[in-house]
């Protein structure tokens, strides 16, 4: 390895000559460099510790660690660095990283919107220098799809009155510009928001409170939004909620989330657990809310004043439980304390019970009534059907009936 060295850094220490005696032979005033050959470090580290050497100049912080002074890790100019005197085009481009660091997209969407004129639209006035998409991406080097989502955004932008039109710019003319955070609310660099469906995924996003570009990444990718709902509970909740929301509007998600549940053993016996508990709790909640109850006959009436605050201690109880707690056995209990009162209200009130024995009764006979009018006995006679057991489980059904209408009068009469 060679490095070149000035002759009086390899040459010894000697004294320097009198001002009358001339310069020693072999030196020059100039500082000439020349290459020499680089001596060995067992060399180069003995000698310099021969007597007679001057003491070394103090390294600096970099040649003794091999990181930059905190000077110029800050940036700051050293003393040998002037701004004044830096390169023009260090200048520029400092100037436009500053521009950017400020604006972020704001700063290339303006050259577009000053420049691009889109097909289709007559080249007068200030559009006569302006050229179109396809142009500006040829000169540019890009496509003409990712020059008109910047065209876009700064549409939408002008829209809602945070920059200026396109009429109004005029080619190579600088303007304030909005901060960059606000760049993320117009542009999206995905080809699929600009579709039907990834337009109505940005309206959701932008609903939301979250940037169209994340939800539009996820739309993109359903393979991970699966990893995660399979992987962590908290997105697996928020998948919950979504659909939830979205089976109150789609009708055929309703039908596929129940056909997938009715054809799952498990999800379906725990549905119909859900399913039992809720009416439970429901039918609590109606005695608070409403003050009435339903006997178990169907009567409805008030609920006395004993049963309505028992129903809402439970009811308290059963709302402070969190969503993580089962709420079956809760309101298993919660609907038969209840159940109780009501059956016990209902013997203590003379008037009650014999007006819910009356209905009991009268329920049951329109029950019989209907069972034995759907009886088709055309087919008795048309078909082979006969057997002798019917006949005897009629007759008997025809006695039990004869006592029953007997009882009613002897009742009538007495009454």
């Amino acid at each position: 390895m060679t490095i070149a060295l000035d002759p009086s850094d390899i040459s010894p220490a000697v004294p320097a000559p009198a001002e009358s005696e001339p310069p020693t032979a072999g030196r020059t005033e100039s500082s000439e460099e020349f290459w020499v050959q680089q001596p060995e470090p067992e060399a180069a580290e003995a000698s310099a510790h021969e007597p007679g050497d001057e003491p070394a100049e103090e390294p600096s912080s970099e040649e003794t660690t091999g990181e930059p002074s905190a000077q110029e890790t800050a940036g700051e100019p050293s003393a040998q660095e002037s701004v004044t005197d830096a390169d023009p085009v260090v200048v520029r481009d400092a100037k436009d990283f500053g521009v950017y660091a400020r604006t972020g997209g704001w700063a290339f969407a303006l050259k577009v919107a000053r420049s691009v004129r889109p097909g289709g639209q007559p080249a007068e006035g200030t559009a006569a220098t302006k050229v179109s998409a396809k142009a500006f991406a040829e000169l540019a080097g890009c496509s003409p799809e990712r020059v008109m989502r910047y065209y876009k955004a700064w549409d939408m932008a002008a829209d809602d009155g945070v920059v200026p039109q396109f009429e109004v710019l005029v080619p190579g003319e600088d303007i304030e510009l909005p901060d960059a955070d606000v760049w993320l609310s117009y542009y999206t660099s995905r080809n699929s928001a600009a579709s039907v469906r990834g337009q109505a995924i940005s309206a959701a996003a932008e609903a939301e409170g979250i940037r169209p570009t994340k939800a539009l990444e996820v739309a993109e990718n359903p393979t991970a939004l699966r990893a995660a709902i399979l992987a962590d509970p908290g997105t697996a909740e928020a998948a919950r909620g979504a659909l939830l929301d979205r089976m109150k509007e789609d009708p055929a998600l309703q039908t596929e989330m129940a056909r997938a549940i009715a054809r799952t053993d498990d999800l379906k016996k725990a549905v119909a657990s859900e399913a039992k508990a809720a009416d439970r709790i429901g039918y609590v909640r109606q005695i608070v809310e409403n003050g009435q109850i339903k006997t178990p006959a169907g009567q409805t009436v008030e609920a006395p004043a004993e049963l309505r605050a028992e129903a809402e201690r439970h009811l308290s109880l059963l709302d402070e439980l969190d969503d993580s707690e089962e709420a079956g056995e809760w309101a298993g209990e919660a609907y038969d304390t209840v159940k109780g009162l009501v059956a016990k209200a209902v013997e203590e009130d003379p008037a009650l019970r014999v007006q819910e024995r009356r209905t009991k009764f009268y329920n049951s006979l329109q029950k019989a009534t209907k069972v034995f009018e759907e009886l088709t006995l055309d087919e008795v006679m048309e078909e082979d059907i006969y057997e002798a057991d019917m006949l005897q489980r009629l007759e008997s059904l025809q006695e039990a009936i004869g006592t029953c209408i007997s009882a009613l009068r002897r009742a009538t009469t007495t009454s």
